[in-house]
């Protein structure tokens, strides 16, 4: 069964009730880095996650889908992005989903946030990510070591990945 997620804007990354944010530099070119966002198979160096998939054929942009499943395989939820910029001459790019659906309930809004940048040894990289449970969730005192853990695995992940490059 399938739960639809509420809509949102661009404000949602920095106003929802639960925000993370990874913002490191990398050790490689920002179209380096951004190739490795967009390709099929994306963040499979992530063990939050078991695949990440484009549902969308290339090229990419506002409108593409993807479809992704948490590890260990339960969760699963369909996303379309409402954010997609590419400036090859600034070597500026980002994007934005908002998931659609949901094969669990428990969840009104999630979506992600990404810009890569130039930086003076190699690339910026801003990932948020933006969620609102539905009905009633765990005060932000029990639910934010949760959620930093979970996220900070991405994170630790993501330096490593991008090390061996």
């Amino acid at each position: 069964m399938a739960y639809d997620l509420e809509s949102f804007d661009e404000p949602f990354y920095d106003t929802a009730s639960m925000r993370y944010e990874i913002d490191v530099t990398v050790p490689v070119a920002p179209e380096e880095a951004w190739a490795e966002f967009t390709r099929q198979n994306t963040l499979d160096w992530c063990r939050a996650l078991t695949s990440v998939d484009f549902t969308s054929e290339l090229p990419h942009h506002v409108g593409t889908t993807r479809s992704v499943v948490l590890a260990p395989g339960f969760i699963k939820m369909d996303e379309e992005f409402f954010i997609w910029d590419e400036d090859p001459a600034t070597s500026t790019y980002r994007h934005g989903f908002r998931g659609v659906r949901v094969n669990i309930p428990g969840l009104r809004k999630f979506g992600e946030y990404t810009e890569v940048s130039p930086a003076e040894h190699g690339t910026r990289l801003v990932w948020k990510f933006a969620m609102e449970l539905a009905g009633v969730g765990l005060p932000p005192v029990l639910s934010a070591p949760i959620s930093n853990a979970a996220f900070g695995t991405v994170r630790t992940d993501t330096i490593k990945h991008f090390a061996t490059f």
